[in-house]
C-alpha cells in the first residue's frame, strides 16, 4: 500500500476498533465473494455499500477460490476502507462518509 492510499483510510484506535467490533456484531454480510473471485462487480457493490453503510461485512463464500488474507488485503486497499477486523472468511470494512447527514453517521469514541 503506498503512502497516498494508506492516508485516504483513518488510522484507528483499540477503542475505536472495539466499539465498531460491537457495532458490527450484529450485522449480515452484504456483499458475497463468490466463484468469480474480487471482481469489479463484487468492488464496485463494497464501495456502494460502504457510502451507503460505512459499516459493513464481506463474506468469502466457500465455493470462492479467493484466500481470506488476500482479501483482507485486496479488498480495504481497493475501497479505501479501514479493515476492523476478519473472523472466519467474514471482513468487517469501516469507511465514514461525510456527506452523510449527521444524525444518520457512525460517530466514532474519541482516541
Amino acid at each position: 500500500m503506498t503512502t497516498s492510499e494508506k492516508s485516504t483510510a483513518l488510522e484507528l484506535s483499540n477503542k475505536q476498533v472495539k466499539y465498531l467490533r460491537g457495532k458490527g456484531h450484529s450485522l449480515s454480510p452484504l456483499v458475497l465473494i463468490g466463484k468469480e473471485g474480487i471482481n469489479e462487480n463484487v468492488l464496485e457493490a463494497v464501495d456502494a455499500e460502504l457510502t451507503h453503510h460505512e459499516l459493513i461485512k464481506v463474506k468469502i463464500g466457500s465455493n470462492s477460490s479467493v484466500d481470506k488474507k488476500e482479501a483482507a488485503a485486496t479488498v480495504p486497499q481497493t475501497s479505501k476502507s479501514n479493515l476492523v477486523q476478519l473472523i472466519g472468511k467474514t471482513l468487517l470494512l469501516y469507511r465514514p462518509n461525510p456527506e452523510k447527514p449527521k444524525d444518520r453517521r457512525i460517530h466514532l469514541p474519541e482516541i
